[in-house]
C-alpha cells in the first residue's frame, strides 16, 4: 500500500511538472499572438498616404477652380468687349446721322435763303420793267437831268447807241460789277441773263430813272443806277 502511495504522489508530480512548463509555453506564446493583433494597426498606417491624396484631390481640384473660373471669364470678357464696341459704333453713327441731318438742314436753309433773294430780285426786277414799259415808251427829252443831276443825251443814249457787254468787263467797285456807258458808269445789284447775250442801250424815262433794255426786244428791260 505505501508503494502504491508512493507511485501515486510521484505520478502526480511527474503531472504538475508536465503542466507548468505547458502553461508557460502557452504564456509566452501570447505575445506572439499581440503582434499579431498589432500587425493590423502596422498595416493601417500605410493607409495614411492615400488619405492624404483624397484629401489633396480636394486641394487640386481649387486650385483647377481658378483656370475654370478664368476660362468663363474669358467669354464674358469678350461679349463685354463686343457690347462696348457695338455701342460705341452706334454713337458713331448716330452722330454722324445728325451731322448729316444738321448739313441737310443748314442746305434746306441756304437753298431757302438763295430762293427767297431770287424771288425778291425777280420781283423787283418786274416791277422795274413794268414801271420801265410804262415810261420808257416816251423817253426824256435830251438835257433832262435825273434827280441827282446826271443829264440825259440822246447823242449818247438810246436805241442808237446800243452795245455788248459782258460778266467778266467793266469793273468791280464795293462790291458791284459797273458798266461804262456814255460817259457814266451803271450798275445793278444783279443783272439778268440776257443781259449778257443780246446788245443793250441805256435811257432816262420822263420819271428821271435809268433803265437798261435789250436792243432787239424792247420789252425786256430792268432798272439801273448811275454813278
Amino acid at each position: 500500500m505505501k508503494v502504491l502511495g508512493v507511485i501515486s504522489t510521484t505520478a502526480m508530480f511527474l503531472l504538475l511538472g508536465a503542466t507548468i512548463p505547458a502553461f508557460a509555453q502557452e504564456e509566452n506564446a501570447k505575445p506572439p499572438q499581440h503582434e499579431d493583433k498589432a500587425k493590423p494597426a502596422a498595416k493601417q498606417e500605410p493607409a495614411k498616404p492615400q488619405k492624404q491624396e483624397e484629401q489633396a484631390k480636394p486641394a487640386k481640384q481649387e486650385q483647377a477652380k481658378p483656370e475654370k473660373q478664368q476660362q468663363q471669364a474669358k467669354p464674358q470678357k469678350q461679349e463685354q468687349q463686343a457690347k462696348s464696341q457695338e455701342q460705341n459704333q452706334q454713337k458713331q453713327t448716330q452722330q454722324q446721322d445728325k451731322g448729316q441731318q444738321q448739313e441737310k438742314k443748314q442746305q434746306q436753309q441756304q437753298a431757302k435763303t438763295q430762293q427767297n433773294q431770287e424771288k425778291n430780285q425777280q420781283h423787283q426786277q418786274q416791277q422795274g420793267n413794268n414801271h420801265a414799259q410804262e415810261s420808257h415808251a416816251q423817253y426824256a427829252r435830251s438835257g433832262q437831268k435825273d434827280s441827282r443831276g446826271h443829264v440825259y443825251d440822246e447823242g449818247h443814249f438810246g436805241p442808237n447807241h446800243h452795245a455788248r457787254f459782258e460778266s467778266s468787263g467793266g469793273r468791280e467797285y464795293e462790291g458791284r460789277r459797273e458798266y461804262s456807258y456814255g460817259g457814266y458808269w451803271f450798275y445793278a445789284g444783279a443783272y439778268p441773263p440776257w443781259f449778257y447775250q443780246r446788245d443793250v442801250y441805256f435811257v432816262m424815262g420822263p420819271d428821271g430813272l435809268w433803265y437798261a433794255v435789250a436792243y432787239d426786244d424792247p420789252s425786256l428791260t430792268f432798272q439801273v443806277d448811275i454813278e
